[in-house]
């Protein structure tokens, strides 16, 4: 009986050791789960703003467009709450004529990403 006690007090000291660890991963899950942020600016040659164009975020194991993006008058897009787990590839398309693409690795670990695309226009 005595045996029993002492190894229920020892789970119980376990179990109170590992509550007190959990508000930490709780935090990084909470960081984790608002996932990356991926701004940028869509300009032509001369630095102008394209407004109307499409920026294309695509997968770049499946080429699988996930999400577009209409630009504003800024030229400015935002893709909110990707997978830092995931590769992304980004690129702008206007008027028929298309930027270069642009990789954000899962092994970069910037919450927030800037990447401007430039659209030849020639």
């Amino acid at each position: 009986m005595k045996k029993y006690r002492v190894m229920s007090l020892m789970l119980l000291v376990v179990g109170l050791f590992v509550a007190g660890a959990n508000p930490s991963f709780a935090k990084d899950k909470d960081r984790n789960e608002a996932g990356r942020l991926l701004t940028g600016r869509v300009f032509d040659q001369q630095d102008t703003p394209l407004p109307n164009a499409v920026v294309y975020l695509t997968n770049p194991r499946t080429r699988a467009p996930i999400k577009t993006y209409i630009v504003g008058s800024d030229g400015s897009y935002r893709f909110p709450a990707l997978s830092p787990n995931v590769d992304y590839e980004v690129y702008a398309q206007f008027q028929g004529k298309r930027s270069d693409t642009k990789t954000v690795s899962q092994f970069d670990n910037r919450q927030q990403v800037n990447i401007n695309l430039r659209v030849d226009m020639k």
